[in-house]
């Protein structure tokens, strides 16, 4: 095999994680020449409105998984947050990267952080997961949408548009973009429980060519690769889509898997929290036991009305 093409968005952050894969497969194979096919999803298109109205997150990668079924790229490297739990006939999901920091992070022009914001703050994000928490927590404030990408939410803060916003904090440190943010407060896993996948690339190829599996192989780590098939397991047994606020987030310590998740409402009430901790040996099955137990305590018919809830302002202007 003489050339590698990976299939990227052309967002910032897609292309630094790219390049980044880029490099790796260069090193580890020099004889293999590797070129990017640069796409832009209509994830990327469609700016003014929540993810959840757009069609959810096969939104970012489904012009990729196009190209490559087309034969026109190789590998795809997606943020696995966006990659849908289903994975399309002719493609294979074979390897996820070592997860980075999976925080996300308070950032403000006039506040030092979450805790010291005024009743009624206005604050920005588009996740219903971080708006879940967010009021969960300070039920007084106002959580406004926003959408762009993130040089484009980082302006719309700076001129007062929002007295602060939510964003992940690993595609700022990469793209070196906290040095400008007058005041940043990195939340907690225990505050801001993640989305499935957050921090980590998802490694997708075509299926079939064992030289291309092999390169993909080369960039999996185990343990991220563990954890985040447990939060991709609970997020497909329990059917939660973009427009319901759902967390959920597995970590290993010391061999030992503790597994966290909450559902509720946009809005931070009926809010569902679970845990449960098991040796690493017995962890197969962890996302479909947790998506079970929250079954049968209610969690169908509660996300059921969450996603009723979601964007009711926006949605007749959908219809």
């Amino acid at each position: 095999m003489e050339k590698l093409v990976i299939a990227t968005r052309v967002s910032d952050l897609a292309l630094w994680q790219a390049y980044h894969i880029k490099d790796r497969v260069e090193a580890a194979y020099p004889e293999i020449r590797v070129e990017l096919n640069k796409i832009v999803s209509n994830g990327d298109k469609v700016l003014d409105k929540p993810l959840a109205l757009i069609g959810g997150k096969g939104h970012f990668t489904k012009e990729l998984e196009d190209e490559m079924l087309a034969g026109n790229a190789d590998l795809a490297v997606h943020s696995l947050k966006d990659v849908p739990t289903y994975i399309p006939e002719g493609l294979e999901l074979v390897a996820v990267t070592q997860r980075q920091d999976q925080s996300d992070v308070f950032l403000s022009h006039k506040y030092v952080s979450l805790e010291e914001l005024p009743q009624g703050a206005v604050v920005g994000t588009t996740s219903l997961r971080r708006r879940m928490q967010l009021l969960k927590k300070r039920p007084d404030l106002k959580v406004k949408d926003l959408r762009g990408n993130v040089n484009t939410r980082l302006r719309k803060l700076a001129e007062g548009q929002y007295d602060a916003i939510i964003l992940a904090f690993i595609g700022l440190s990469r793209l070196d973009l906290l040095k400008d943010i007058p005041y940043t407060q990195k939340l907690s896993l225990d505050m801001m429980i993640p989305p499935m996948g957050q921090a980590a690339l998802g490694i997708e190829i075509v299926t079939g060519n064992d030289k291309v599996r092999e390169i993909a192989e080369s960039l999996k780590d185990e343990k991220t690769f563990i954890c985040t098939q447990i939060e991709r397991d609970f997020i497909s047994k329990i059917g939660a889509g973009c427009s319901a606020p759902v967390a959920c987030n597995a970590v290993i310590d010391n061999d030992i898997v503790t597994f966290r998740t909450m559902i509720g409402f946009p809005d931070g009430t009926n809010v569902m929290q679970e845990k449960i901790v098991k040796e690493i040996a017995q962890s197969d099955s962890l996302g479909f036991e947790m998506a079970e137990l929250m079954i049968n305590n209610g969690a169908l018919e509660l996300l059921r009305k969450a996603e009723d809830s979601a964007f009711k302002e926006e949605m007749p202007q959908r219809l």
